[in-house]
């Protein structure tokens, strides 16, 4: 049991270590610098690095190095800001109410310049575009009015309404009757009473007008001109290293030979002793080949003895057995 508890702990130790590593590799990725300069003396390395606002600089690598003849150990890091400048050209339309629709009057509430800010952050001055105001009617309203006229029917027979129409037109309105007045236009003494002949009938015709009127006004107009911004996407790293000389390596000691020096002159005759000997060496390379045989066939006499003597122990085994029997 104990030793199936020490092997899962090896292994998750190991899935650890292995682990942590390419996690920390995810989270900073390795910078690579997009310049590289070198003092005169060589004493002063500085990597630059051109990052994103977001990029995370821990991935500059801040290890010693060798380049040149020279060890190289970080010593300092700086961060700059590195703004572009940026335009384009922009264009913005306005709306507004205006209670007149005469062009005096609109242009006084339109100026001629505007500053503006757009929601990407770009700022400028715009101008406004006089082809481009529109005037156009906001709203429409109404409003009702009593409308009365009369009309007169002489020399009626009775009082009939019937006579008397129950509409008329009056200014290109429509009015109804509303009532009826009756004059008694001729009368005759009948056994002392005054008895009416004809009679004029005054009519009354009422009516309503509707109108309508616009509320007011809605301007329209643009304003156009050119808009700019400093970026600030993108943050540059200048990781600085120091640089100490290499030391030169020691070269390997090498043997001088000896200066050559001629033997001292001997006379002719121990010269000639020498460069011709009286007693030649003599050739035991000759020797070895003889030799050799002697050994192997010694070698083979040994062999056959030993083969002879241990077929003599057998035999004389078998011959003992044979008398005990």
């Amino acid at each position: 049991m104990k030793r199936i508890i020490t092997v899962c702990a090896v292994l998750l130790a190991l899935s650890t270590a292995l682990f942590v590593p390419a996690r920390a590799a995810e989270e900073s990725p390795v910078c690579y610098p997009t310049t590289i300069t070198v003092s005169e003396d060589g004493t002063e390395l500085r990597k630059i690095y051109d990052l994103s606002p977001e990029a995370d600089p821990a991935g500059i690598p801040r290890s010693d190095f060798e380049q040149g003849g020279f060890h190289y150990t970080f010593t300092d890091i700086l961060r700059q800001e590195l703004p572009e400048y940026e335009e384009r050209l922009h264009t913005e339309a306005v709306a507004l109410d205006s209670p007149k629709k005469d062009m005096e009057s609109v242009l006084a509430l339109l100026p001629q310049e505007r500053e503006v800010v757009t929601e990407d952050g770009f700022v400028g001055t715009l101008t406004l575009k006089l082809d481009s105001v529109r005037v156009e009617a906001a709203g429409y309203g109404s409003y009702s009015k009593e409308l009365s006229a009369t009309r007169t029917y002489p020399n009626l027979d009775g009082q009939d309404t019937a006579c008397i129409p129950k509409s008329i037109e009056d200014n290109g309105k429509t009015l109804t009757l509303q009532s009826v007045d009756w004059q008694i236009s001729n009368t005759s003494n009948v056994d002392g009473y005054a008895m009416g002949e004809r009679y004029t009938a005054v009519a009354t015709y009422t009516g309503t007008s509707t109108s309508s009127y616009v509320t007011g006004y809605l301007v329209t107009a643009d304003y156009t001109g050119t808009v700019s911004r400093i970026n600030l996407n993108r943050v540059r790293y200048i990781a600085i290293f120091e640089g100490v000389p290499l030391l030169p390596a020691e070269p390997e000691p090498t043997e001088t030979p000896a200066p050559a020096t001629e033997p001292p002159a001997e006379p002719a005759d121990v010269q000639r002793s020498i460069e011709e000997p009286t007693n030649p060496a003599f050739p035991w390379k000759v020797l070895l080949i003889p030799i050799g045989l002697i050994a192997v066939a010694g070698a083979g006499i040994g062999v056959a003895l030993a083969m002879k003597r241990r077929s003599e122990a057998s035999e004389s085994m078998s011959s003992g057995e044979g008398e005990d029997e």
